[in-house]
């Protein structure tokens, strides 16, 4: 299993999706500075700052003929290189050199994405139909910059936030 992989694309919107590629970003219990949301009772806040996603997944759903590209089921950080089925709730990264988050849960998929799919068909990425397919939410425990490019680190070994303890 890798532990390492790379940020491909750093994605932001006022709102909805397709989100935009930017080259860098502030990251902050927020969220990411410049994203908005639509419906704040399904996306955003601390639980739920950063939305995350694979891009060998991606690649893997447009070899399959769906019109899916980084940002556009509104992830904020496309992730490549790591193995995507031990990115999971409780499991800590880092993003960059400084950037802390610990993943929440897994995103629930909706009809905002259908753009994605040539038959609409959004539950391809439902963890529960689809076990290793879905995005994830994360919380943000340490703010800082990031940048197309910047490593990321699965940290497994380090003790899960989920509790509500700061490390």
């Amino acid at each position: 299993m890798s532990r390492e992989g790379r940020i491909v694309q750093i994605s932001v919107s006022a709102g909805g999706v397709p989100k935009r590629a930017v080259d860098e970003a502030r990251v902050t219990a927020d969220g990411i500075d410049g994203d908005g949301h639509r419906n704040t009772r399904y996306h955003g806040g601390p639980d739920r700052a950063l939305c995350l996603y694979s891009v060998e997944r991606i690649r893997a759903l447009a070899a399959e003929g769906h019109p899916i590209v980084p940002g556009s089921m509104g992830e904020n950080v496309t992730i490549e290189g790591l193995e995507w089925s031990a990115v999971e709730p409780g499991t800590r990264m880092r993003l960059g050199g400084r950037v802390l988050i610990e993943v929440t849960r897994y995103t629930t998929p909706c009809f905002n994405i259908t753009s994605s799919f040539t038959d609409g068909d959004y539950s391809r990425v439902s963890q529960k139909q689809q076990p290793g397919s879905s995005r994830v939410y994360a919380r943000v425990v340490t703010d800082g910059v990031i940048r197309r490019d910047d490593r990321v680190t699965l940290l497994k070994d380090e003790p899960a936030l989920l509790d509500g303890n700061e490390p």
